[in-house]
């Protein structure tokens, strides 16, 4: 696959998405969240990648890597393409540069590379990890942490009218008596408006939109460590019936949040 082909299939994925989001069709937006749950380290467009020509990898790694986990990709397998970048010299196009100066001017292109699925592969097998239901267990801790290293002070009330939680810029306010579930995508919710939406890059959003990409936030968090948020977020999410550039902004900013609270958590 060349680059122009994958960048393509971004592309139109997110148009396919777009159009069904303003046909009130939520299905595909939240297969991909929960595809971006897996692949949280990976770019936007990758996901989709991912998504488009493996919607049930759970793994993915290149040749070399599972290589060195003791496993090997069975042969006739056909690789995921993504996108991997490189830097070069502003003057030079034709091989990618040693970076000596700093100051010297880069650009960045990318190029296609192959990774599977560990369904693809044989070996090793794999280290288990701690799979969760109903409760975050050590989750909520280590998230806990993450709000007082961002210097936000949480405390509970039961003076929230009606809301689970609120977001006061600088401040989070979780009602009183939740259940561990409920706290954790509650304040994984409250935590992303912190991060998206108490700044001025995206104060022209709407109160509608914002309350979307956090619970697609709170969505993304819980599906990574295995938490069975239930079916409201999944019916409550449908991020726009708006133009492509926006909810490609949206689900931008959705991924750098999730990934941000899944790093300091997992």
């Amino acid at each position: 696959m060349k680059t122009e082909q994958a960048k393509d299939i971004i592309e139109k994925h997110i148009d396919q998405l777009a159009e069904n989001l303003d046909s009130g069709h939520s299905e595909q937006l939240t297969e991909f969240l929960s595809t971006m749950a897996k692949f949280h380290r990976y770019s936007l467009g990758n996901v989709l990648l991912i998504m488009a020509q493996k919607p049930d990898a759970t793994h993915v790694a290149g040749f070399n890597t599972w290589k060195s986990f003791g496993r090997y990709v069975k042969a006739g397998e056909k690789g995921i393409a993504i996108l991997a970048p490189m830097t070069f010299k502003s003057q030079e196009s034709e091989s990618p540069q040693i970076e000596t100066d700093k100051d010297e001017e880069k650009s960045i292109r990318f190029r296609v590379v192959y990774v599977f699925d560990v369904s693809q592969t044989d070996g090793e097998p794999l280290p288990e990890f701690a799979k969760v239901t109903g409760d975050p267990g050590d989750y909520s801790e280590r998230l806990k942490g993450l709000v007082r290293q961002l210097s936000i002070e949480l405390e509970y009330s039961d003076q929230l009218g009606g809301a689970l939680g609120v977001s006061r810029g600088g401040k989070i306010a979780l009602k009183e008596g939740l259940d561990p579930s409920q706290e954790f995508t509650t304040l994984v919710h409250e935590l992303a408006h912190e991060i998206l939406h108490q700044g001025d890059e995206r104060k022209g959003s709407t109160k509608t939109t914002r309350e979307l990409e956090a619970e697609a936030v709170a969505f993304v968090v819980a599906q990574a460590i295995g938490l069975d948020a239930g079916t409201a977020s999944s019916d409550y999410i449908q991020l726009y019936r708006g133009d492509k550039a926006q909810l490609t902004q949206s689900l931008d900013a959705v991924r750098k949040a999730a990934s941000l609270i899944l790093e300091a958590i997992v």
